[in-house]
């Protein structure tokens, strides 16, 4: 969904991928009970309250920046959702998962645990509803999977194949932690000893996200 038009409400709203699935089964399961919000072609960075016209023109250059066309591939767009804190929240939630990369060896595991810093009054916190990750290309490891959501929706996602986009290949699991295996294939390294990806993980009750980058070392035979 995307608003055409920053003067007036206009809505274009389109099926996800996920949507177009559902509702091509006929079988009742598309319904929709709610939606999200997002600003993903907004920079903040723009807001100037130094503006020489005052404080009416503060967020002028935001409110003249280009609305972004809605598009069905949920892995490209509403990658920053607006969520909604309790009143007095001075901080934002950050996403921690103890590291700030992710370096494993042909066939090694990690089990990654997330937690929510800045959430709901405490430190940190483990979010109810889990947390969902997305391995950039899941060619790259040998096991991706999510553990402690035991929903529908975290099971199909938790048993389901690649989603192919373009030449990358993605997978996208739920949980309270995250269990990753590097690839033993040797034929994806071609000529290189090092393979890179990128995992994001993102709070499914706080919205906050975070990216991670993660290599894939050689084992020389």
């Amino acid at each position: 969904m995307a608003y055409l038009s920053n003067t007036s409400v206009v809505v274009d709203a389109i099926l996800t991928d996920k949507g177009r699935q559902l509702l091509s089964q006929n079988d009742g399961s598309f319904q929709i009970t709610q939606f999200s919000l997002s600003d993903d072609e907004v920079d903040y960075t723009l807001y100037n309250p130094n503006h020489p016209s005052g404080s009416a023109f503060y967020g002028e250059a935001i409110e003249n920046m280009p609305i972004m066309q809605a598009f069905p591939e949920s892995q490209q767009i509403m990658k920053y959702k607006l969520i909604t804190l309790p009143r007095g929240t001075a901080k934002l939630p950050v996403v921690s998962v103890g590291y700030s990369s992710i370096v494993l060896k042909q066939g090694a595991s990690i089990t990654i645990t997330p937690q929510t810093l800045n959430y709901l009054g405490a430190t940190s916190t483990f979010e109810q509803s889990g947390y969902t990750a997305t391995i950039g290309d899941v060619r790259t490891t040998a096991a991706f999977n999510g553990v402690g959501i035991n929903t529908t929706q975290a099971t199909a996602l938790n048993t389901a194949g690649v989603t192919t986009v373009g030449t990358n290949v993605s997978k996208t699991v739920i949980g309270t932690s995250i269990n990753i295996t590097a690839t033993t294939v040797n034929t994806l390294f071609g000529n290189n000893t090092i393979l890179y990806t990128t995992l994001t993980i993102t709070g499914r009750d706080s919205g906050a996200r975070l990216f991670i980058p993660v290599q894939i070392t050689q084992v020389k035979q």
